[in-house]
């Protein structure tokens, strides 16, 4: 059980709602525990194949709690290493799950919330939400969640968002990468739905080595990734999963894990 975290599932697709609503989901040392402890507990459950992460009340999620901040102002240099390096954690262990995350965006996203939805696959967000590195204008910075980040949205865009700290717009997030579909407010879960139910269609363990791949794929020179993705295909197409695929297409059937 969690304090800060609704968790159910709904066939093989997790709901993880963070539910600190009175906070706008802002993120606390509890909070970061949660999350970390969740994404260790479904890790290697073969029969997950989705999340789906949101946030209660008003907004997806508001950063950093003011109540926790204040205890850092208060913390020495070594103690806020140790209180980074768990948010980093967290982050990374969401950013690693090997099955896509869906995460579904409405009010705000600030700070600490725009690394949550940087560490989704695919990202939903209602037309007014609002996004923002706001870290520079409290005179700290985008520390942790940077290296999801800069991986989405590139160093250009972080150079003006990360120093300028300005709020920005759904459309805005959309164009630089960050989000991938804008929704009307009626339309947000159908959409989220509809993308979960896509990722139902394809091979679980498809899924996750195309996951793996682009981590170790997106920044090699080509001579480096051949290696990579001639091993990642050829391991695919011998696996029991690969064999079942590409045998169900030749036969003008559904494989196994799309039959209803």
């Amino acid at each position: 059980m969690f304090n800060h975290l609704l968790v159910h599932r709904d066939g093989p697709v997790e709901y993880v709602t963070l539910n600190r609503p009175d906070v706008r989901n802002a993120f606390n040392e509890t909070l970061i525990a949660e999350l970390t402890s969740w994404a260790a507990s479904v890790r290697d459950d073969a029969a997950l194949r989705a999340v789906v992460l949101s946030g209660a009340g008003k907004s997806f999620c508001a950063g950093a709690d003011i109540s926790w901040m204040a205890k850092t102002v208060e913390f020495s240099e070594d103690e806020n290493m140790r209180d980074a390096a768990a948010a980093s954690h967290m982050f990374g262990a969401l950013n690693t799950l090997p099955v896509p995350v869906i995460g579904r965006v409405h009010g705000a996203a600030l700070g600490g919330g725009v690394g949550l939805a940087a560490v989704c696959d695919i990202v939903v967000a209602e037309e007014s939400a609002i996004f923002g590195f706001t870290e520079v204008k409290l005179g700290i910075l985008p520390a942790v969640i940077s290296p999801f980040v800069l991986e989405k949205i590139g160093r250009s865009a972080a150079r003006e968002l990360f120093l300028t700290g300005t709020r920005f717009s759904a459309r805005r997030a959309r164009e630089i990468g960050l989000v991938h579909e804008i929704v009307n407010p009626s339309d947000l879960d159908t959409t989220v739905r509809k993308y979960a139910d896509e990722c139902l269609t394809g091979g679980r363990e498809a899924i996750a080595a195309a996951k793996a791949l682009i981590a170790q794929v997106w920044d090699q020179p080509f001579e480096a990734a051949v290696p990579l993705t001639a091993a990642a295909l050829a391991q695919r197409r011998v696996s029991a999963e690969g064999q079942e695929g590409l045998r169900a297409f030749l036969e003008k059937r559904q494989p196994s894990w799309n039959r209803s």
